[in-house]
């Protein structure tokens, strides 16, 4: 992300390139991959605070690593997202090669962190932008949904994150459901 494709006015983030796992920048996978996706206001103004902290970057990127590039995927996720699970209590049972949890010398568990990539984070933002207000989420409509999630289709959103009528919303948080 650039600095370049924040509007922070607007409260938006304008959607015109990722980078991959290997660092390398490009083109969202469709047209429809660009798209403005909107901030709320803690967003906005930690991004402010940012960035009058944020380090020089080349590229003008928004969260670069220490020489100004993008940031490794594995530094993200070692040092950030499975960190940042395991204080948030977001955990499961480490398990060996046979799918049998591994136990310290206690006998007990070890846990780690639940969730191994990163694309976890995009289930859980539709899942929230689905849900109904009552479970904490914003109750949008699937269309809105789908141009937040820059799906070329509203049925590639339905056949996603679609509930039916016998499954609360609430149920479809991480994971496939409908």
């Amino acid at each position: 992300m650039r600095w370049a494709d924040l509007d922070l006015k607007r409260g938006e983030l304008h959607v015109r390139q990722r980078a991959d796992r290997y660092s390398n920048i490009g083109k969202p996978k469709s047209s429809s991959g660009e798209r403005p996706v909107p901030l709320t206001p803690i967003v906005m103004n930690t991004l402010r605070e940012w960035r009058l902290k944020c380090p020089h970057s080349p590229l003008d990127l928004v969260f670069p690593n220490g020489s100004g590039n993008v940031e490794n995927h594995q530094n993200i996720l070692n040092r950030g997202f499975f960190p940042t699970q395991i204080a948030a209590d977001v955990t499961a049972p480490v398990v060996d090669d046979n799918g049998k949890p591994v136990k310290d010398d206690d006998g007990r568990p070890i846990l780690g962190a639940k969730y191994t990539g990163l694309h976890a984070l995009r289930h859980w933002f539709a899942s929230w932008c689905i849900n109904r207000k009552a479970d904490g989420g914003l109750e949008l409509p699937l269309k809105v949904v789908q141009e937040r999630m820059g799906h070329s289709t509203i049925q590639l959103t339905t056949d996603r994150y679609g509930v039916t009528r016998s499954q609360p919303r609430s149920q479809c948080i991480g994971r496939r459901c409908g």
